[in-house]
């Protein structure tokens, strides 16, 4: 498979550049969010509305642990661009298609790669359990 092309990186590239500026904002509105569910948490003496502003606080956390997850392969996309590795699968060394990587700019591995990996390191991703 052929290496990226200009125009195809060019397109990459503002992919990478629009979907950084749409999750920086989302980080910015959530966290203003969170801010007025703490104060309603603080002020109302009802428990049933504690309750609902801790949970929307938490599920607000959850929310910017994603965004800034996403954020951060946008970065190490960049950072493979600087270095000249953009496109290359990080296991098996074969160009990853660009329809895949316009469909996921962020993408470290071609789409068999990435299945295996999902699969062996399924564990990883489910976190700590009870």
């Amino acid at each position: 498979m052929e290496k990226l092309n200009p125009q195809q990186m060019e397109r990459l590239l503002k992919l990478l550049d629009d979907r950084q500026k749409s999750l920086e904002e989302e980080v910015r509105v959530e966290r203003a969010q969170q801010d007025g569910y703490l104060d309603l948490a603080s002020e109302v003496p009802d428990a049933g509305d504690a309750s609902f502003a801790s949970l929307s606080v938490d599920l607000g956390n959850a929310s910017v642990v994603r965004d800034v997850n996403e954020l951060n392969a946008i970065q190490r996309a960049r950072a493979r661009i600087e270095e000249g590795t953009y496109g290359e699968c990080a296991e098996c060394g074969y160009m990853i298609p660009y329809e895949r990587l316009e469909a996921q700019p962020t993408a470290e591995r071609c789409a068999p790669c990435q299945d295996v990996y999902e699969k062996t390191h399924a564990e990883a991703r489910k976190g700590s359990t009870l």
